[in-house]
């Protein structure tokens, strides 16, 4: 019994961790963007690059088969839709938000993803939706209301444009989410995300090739920060939770995965002095409640998937 809740409270530090990290690195990001003038499109290709060959090369050392993966069709265009489209979609509509507004409104607006794809799953099975997806619906729509605007019409507190990277983001979580799936039932989520993180940077790389290096002040402060992204940010962020999974259920770790916004939230105030009104503060609580409310369904819609940000 003692063994059972140490591997409980083990798992739950794992993915509190891990998604605190994930927080943290939007933050961090938003540094990078404002204060070292490195673009996002660049940080882009070296974190996928960087974080997706790292994910191999842990898969190698754990004599797993990485390129199995390659030896089915179906798998192989799954996959190649995946890297182009779901992991490269999520990562760079995340960062062009933070670098056009801030980590907060951008890791919040990603989490309406579940909204989506409840959504999307309503639409193709042909199912009314019930009080409880209604209720988290106008939570959804109230919560981003609230957050962009902070209760006032007059003017909005973010940019429109970020805005509208928040909401694709989501979109492209949503969509990561659904294509992952399948996979995800016959392959590693290490696997499938390392491939897609190498497929996505790649492809990238063609039109913001990472070298030359951006003609920026390169010091300290500024590696320490790239290096925060990619390797705590991403690699450890994600390895903690899929571990995480080995003590908890896949629907407790979603959950608590949902730490990652608030510490997101927390940062940009404490280190970014980042404005966050009352009414911003209520639209990001309805946001939080909307994830917890349909959690669950989408736990069920793909129960094996694992999201990076």
């Amino acid at each position: 019994m003692l063994a059972q809740v140490s591997s409980r409270i083990k798992g739950l530090m794992m993915v509190i961790t891990g998604a605190t990290l994930w927080g943290l690195s939007g933050t961090a990001a938003q540094v990078l963007f404002q204060d070292k003038q490195i673009t996002a499109e660049w940080l882009v290709v070296v974190r996928m690059m960087i974080a997706g060959s790292a994910l191999l090369l842990f898969a190698v050392c754990k004599r797993m088969a990485i390129f199995s993966i390659w030896t089915d069709i179906k798998s192989i265009v799954s996959l190649l839709l995946f890297g182009f489209v779901g992991m490269l979609g999520v990562q760079y509509t995340y960062f062009a938000s933070i670098a056009t507004g801030n980590a907060a409104t951008a890791t919040l607006l990603q989490y309406l993803a579940p909204v989506y794809i409840v959504l999307y799953a309503m639409a193709a099975q042909k199912h009314r939706p019930s009080k409880e997806v209604m209720l988290a619906i106008v939570l959804a729509l109230l919560g981003t209301f609230l957050l962009i605007t902070n209760g006032s019409t007059g003017e909005l507190k973010v940019p429109l444009i970020s805005v509208v990277w928040g909401i694709l983001s989501g979109v492209a979580l949503a969509f990561y989410t659904l294509a992952s799936a399948q996979m995800l039932k016959k392959w590693h989520s290490i696997i499938v995300v390392g491939w897609g993180m190498v497929i996505g940077g790649g492809g990238m790389c063609f039109v913001f090739p990472p070298f030359p290096l951006p003609a920026i002040r390169w010091d300290v402060e500024t590696w320490l920060l790239i290096l925060f992204v990619i390797v705590f940010g991403t690699l450890f962020a994600f390895l903690l939770f899929v571990e995480s999974i080995r003590y908890l259920s896949p629907t407790e770790s979603s959950l608590l995965s949902s730490v990652e916004p608030l510490s997101a939230v927390i940062a940009s105030i404490v280190f970014l002095h980042v404005p966050f009104g009352l009414f911003q503060a209520i639209g990001a609580a309805c946001i939080m409640v909307t994830v917890l409310l349909l959690s669950p369904k989408k736990e069920r819609q793909s129960s094996n998937s694992t999201s990076i940000t």
